[in-house]
């Protein structure tokens, strides 16, 4: 119905039940006409000089009521109601009978506003602790091995020419490493290992060991300097990231972060960051405590099947926190530091890695 419609028609239907004055514009000019407005039944009236209109309720649309501001109402054919007196119109229709929704009023209201935010903040925290992972767990296990491992040989072109250079150990240093970790592996049961490729860089963010999706383990020659040579202690490292690999734990992290990622991005609007980020977030991984744990059980085993003792892992623990101290004690002097690797400082031992580590020796 439009207003030139409504206007031939009569208006004495029901009793009003009570009127407000406010401003009409008929949807044509900019022209504001005074008039005033009353309910009667399922319609609204408007009367002024010059203008009789009734307006099927059904018809009309009524904007959410905000705290501040001018109140609207919006006709058929673009003409609209506007009243200034934001508390005279509330006071019109609630007297009229429209009462508000219950979301308008949680609006209006502080306490559920905070309260909203709050389970907002609880929400977005458990999906970031447990959706996220759940969801990054599925999607990996529907996706083909042969991905991780185009995935791992980009990131490690990308590494390779930045943070890491060519090993400088010597043939037989490295072949010494790789043969005393392949006897550990093979003393597991046949099939239950991952198939892996142990390569060796010199690196600009020193002592590091990491696993790309699809096999690869990287060990610097800083970690070996940092352990000295130790094959036992090299074994439990490259145990635990086998263990990383055999859970597909780096591409579980890349569709985390690729998740969150995304959804940062979608509001930041600025996806090249993301991209730009993948190598070093696999080259630089922080796992959750929970691929840690899994990581950790995995390197008992292997060390176990070899007849090596878990507290090697401890050995190892134990050389980077002097690491970390010297890292300290050299800061403090102002003097230069060949820092740990961010993938070894991002997640140091704590306590229940350690005792896990001497319980697991303590026990066949």
């Amino acid at each position: 119905m439009t207003p030139e419609t409504a206007a031939r028609e009569p208006l004495a239907v029901g009793a009003p039940v009570s009127s407000i004055a406010a401003d009409y514009f008929d949807g044509r000019s900019a022209r504001a006409h005074a008039v005033q407005l009353q309910m009667a039944s399922d319609e609204v009236l408007i009367t002024g000089p010059g203008i009789a209109l009734r307006v099927p309720m059904r018809d009309v649309r009524w904007p959410e009521r905000t705290r501040h501001g001018a109140r609207v109402a919006h006709l058929p054919a673009g003409a609209s109601l506007h009243c200034a007196d934001s508390a005279a119109w509330d006071a019109w229709l609630h007297a009229s009978g429209r009462g508000e929704s219950l979301v308008v009023k949680a609006q209006q209201s502080w306490r559920w506003v905070l309260a909203s935010v709050l389970a907002l903040s609880v929400l977005l925290a458990c999906v970031y602790v447990w959706g996220v992972p759940w969801i990054a767990r599925a999607t990996v296990a529907v996706i083909p091995s042969h991905v991780d491992q185009a995935i791992g040989e980009n990131a490690l072109r990308a590494l390779d020419q930045g943070p890491m250079q060519p090993s400088q150990l010597s043939a037989a240093e490295q072949w010494r490493i790789h043969a005393a970790f392949e006897r550990a592996v093979a003393a597991m049961p046949a099939g239950t290992q991952p198939a892996y490729r142990l390569v060796f860089r010199n690196s600009r963010i020193g002592p590091n060991a990491f696993a790309l999706p699809g096999g690869t383990m990287v060990m610097t020659d800083e970690l070996v300097d940092l352990v000295d040579g130790d094959e036992a202690v090299v074994t439990g490292v490259l145990a635990h990231e086998l263990g990383h690999v055999r859970h597909r734990h780096g591409l579980r992290l890349l569709v985390q972060a690729t998740a969150v990622g995304l959804l940062a991005s979608a509001v930041l609007g600025d996806f090249s960051s993301l991209l730009a980020s993948v190598p070093v977030l696999l080259g630089q991984a922080s796992y959750s405590r929970d691929a840690e744990r899994e990581a950790d059980a995995h390197a008992v085993r292997v060390l176990k099947a070899a007849g090596l003792s878990p507290l090697v892992m401890v050995t190892f623990f134990e050389k980077v926190a002097k690491k970390l101290d010297d890292e300290k004690k050299a800061e403090a002097r102002g003097a230069d530091a060949n820092r740990l690797g961010i993938a070894i400082a991002s997640h140091p031992a704590d306590e229940e890695r350690i005792r896990f580590f001497r319980e697991a020796a303590a026990t066949r």
